[in-house]
């Protein structure tokens, strides 16, 4: 099983951050679904956006919410995925959490429902004020 560690989580007024880093350590194989699920205060958790470890052809999915804002990107070589998100707003405020499915690729249909993701890392706070 992969092992995930997120960072980067910062108190920031509305614009931008960098990029959360998630660190994955173990097995993971090309292909495999992996990306970023929040869960803000007093709301359910949500999918944010996720992508295909690995492989020049991949598929990604963002939710709405971040849609044009939010880019997910990895560097292989570092075994890293990252989320770098610009034009945050106070309803971005949530904790991040990395996720992962390995062994089994991203699904246009699922790749929201966090029961599918076997990996979790321990969460990484992102709030915003106005």
């Amino acid at each position: 099983q992969v092992h995930l560690v997120d960072s980067g989580g910062a108190r920031v007024q509305a614009g931008g951050l960098p990029g959360l880093p998630c660190l994955a350590s173990g097995y993971t194989p090309n292909g495999s679904c992996m990306g970023w699920f929040r869960h803000p205060p007093v709301k359910d958790r949500e999918g944010a956006a996720v992508t295909e470890s690995g492989t020049s052809i991949r598929s990604t999915y963002y939710a709405d919410s971040v849609k044009g804002r939010f880019t997910i990107s990895q560097d292989n070589a570092k075994n890293t995925l990252y989320l770098q998100m610009n034009s945050l707003k106070p309803e971005d405020t949530a904790m991040y959490y990395c996720v992962a499915r390995s062994g089994s690729s991203c699904s246009s249909v699922s790749w929201s429902r966090s029961e599918r993701y076997s990996s979790w890392g321990q969460g990484t706070q992102v709030t915003v004020s106005s």
